[in-house]
């Protein structure tokens, strides 16, 4: 007998998509205004990329009447999914309007990039874009650091009878995930009510310093994103600024903890970093790597100064853990051992409940556990064990699915890989490309020596590049599960 078609809700599917859209359009007013104030041209790429946008959104929105209001599982990794899409695909629009127009794959490109907070991009040179554009593109990830749908479920309560769990299991980054108050909408509330704090400080103390107000908030929107788009061609460096480096350090390090943990030590109790095994965890990773950075920066006769043996290897550390992607000056001078270890960090990331991308720490813990779990088993194979996190038996299934994650994250990696090869670009090149995007670093293949940003990948590289930035912003399941019969059908 054929098996049938899963009913779907398409209707209030698209009537969400609606919502998110006129979302999307109310904050592309922000740089449309910005270029009205610099008196720059492209605000008539932002009028009709606000114009179009929001008309999508209003005839969605108030065009459909769906019998029914609820949506299930499916409707939540559809969603999920499908947003991302649609507001990137909404979002290159200012590009392709612009006073010096990028092409479709371009574009769309540096959109997903903005909104997955990988950083990855195909400009040359960002000091020749208008204000605006500057803007928007740090916007973009400011908005895709927390995600688009958590903050959909903070201004949009009527989503916590329709789905919301779902929608955000399917978007949030980690394992399991707690919700910090009893409704999803207060979760996504104090969770966003973090993250535009630490913005808010990050963007004044910026502005105490070297920075002007414009760049401060340029630079608050892509640190604590994790995202590392800048206003300037030389990144951080253009300001050679300690003040700067410790500043944006320190942000970037917060922006990799879970933002539940920096909710509940907000709220008084600030011993909830300690109790958690993964904020330890992350810690003691970055003194571990800023030791062995110390010593291979003196071996290579890289030590120009104090800085360099002090900032530098810890605002590297921070930024490549945490998926920032920022790069110190000198950073090609410290040998091949520490690009080593840099790709060991680009893998894991930071903690999951962050911005960061990569597997995430937790995952690393968990496997770690388990295969010490599973070498003493070798020797008493009766024995009867578990694997415990923050005084918690994790079960099974969900150390099954740590595993078949990594498994999933390794094969995507090397397919992705593989696909770049096929299209002309160099064998280490194309698998570079491949981890940086799909860990959401957006490190430049200059690293590897092919070029300084992905501007010479061919266009057809560039899609599979965006595929890889949205699935490891959605964590691997969220996308793949679309591509499974059993999610189609009863």
């Amino acid at each position: 007998m054929a098996k049938k078609l899963q009913v779907i809700n398409v209707k209030m599917l698209l009537r969400v998509i609606g919502w998110l859209l006129m979302i999307e359009a109310f904050f592309m007013l922000v740089p449309l205004i910005t270029c009205l104030i610099y008196g720059e041209t492209d605000y008539l790429g932002f009028l009709v990329a606000f114009g179009l946008t929001l008309l999508a959104g209003i005839g969605l929105t108030f065009g459909l009447h769906p019998r029914y209001t609820d949506m299930g599982k499916r409707e939540g990794f559809l969603l999920t999914a499908l947003v991302w899409v649609v507001f990137s695909l909404f979002g290159m629009v200012p590009f392709l309007l612009a006073s010096s127009p990028m092409s479709v794959s371009d574009a769309f490109f540096e959109a997903m990039s903005g909104f997955t907070t990988t950083g990855a991009t195909v400009m040359t040179s960002i000091e020749s874009l208008s204000h605006g554009l500057v803007l928007w593109r740090c916007l973009m990830q400011w908005l895709g650091g927390m995600g688009i749908i958590l903050f959909t479920l903070a201004v949009l309560p009527m989503l916590n009878h329709s789905g919301g769990m779902q929608m955000f299991n399917a978007e949030v980054t980690g394992i399991t995930h707690d919700k910090i108050r009893p409704r999803i909408s207060q979760t996504a509330k104090g969770l966003w009510g973090v993250y535009f704090i630490l913005s808010a400080l990050l963007c004044l103390l910026l502005w105490a310093g070297p920075m002007d107000f414009f760049e401060s908030l340029c630079h608050a929107f892509s640190s604590i994103s994790t995202g590392g788009f800048s206003t300037r061609d030389e990144s951080i460096g253009a300001w050679s600024s300690t003040y700067v480096d410790v500043v944006i350090t320190i942000f970037m390090f917060l922006g990799g903890v879970n933002f539940g943990l920096i909710y509940r030590a907000g709220r008084g109790d600030w011993r909830c970093f300690w109790r958690n095994d993964v904020f330890k965890t992350y810690v003691k990773i970055i003194l571990v790597a800023y030791v062995l950075f110390v010593i291979a920066i003196y071996r290579h006769g890289a030590v120009y100064s104090l800085k360099a043996l002090t900032i530098d290897p810890l605002f590297q550390i921070v930024s490549t853990l945490t998926s920032t992607g920022l790069t110190v000056s000198n950073f090609e001078n410290w040998g091949i051992f520490v690009l080593a270890l840099v790709f060991v960090m680009m893998f894991f990331g930071a903690c999951a409940g962050s911005t960061s991308g990569g597997a995430k720490i937790d995952r690393l813990i968990y496997l770690l556990k388990n295969t010490r779990n599973e070498l003493y088993r070798c020797v008493h194979p009766n024995a009867i064990l578990s694997v415990r996190v923050n005084g918690k038996v994790v079960p099974p299934d969900t150390v099954s699915k740590v595993i078949a994650f990594l498994c999933l994250y390794v094969m995507i990696i090397m397919v992705g890989g593989i696909l770049l090869t096929a299209v002309g670009i160099p064998l280490v090149d194309s698998f570079f490309s491949s981890f940086s995007c799909i860990s959401n670093t957006g490190l430049g293949a200059g690293i590897t020596g092919y070029g300084e940003s992905y501007e010479v990948i061919p266009d057809v590289g560039k899609w599979i590049l965006s595929l890889l930035m949205l699935v490891g912003r959605l964590e691997v399941f969220t996308v793949l599960i679309l591509f499974t019969p059993g999610f189609w059908h009863k």
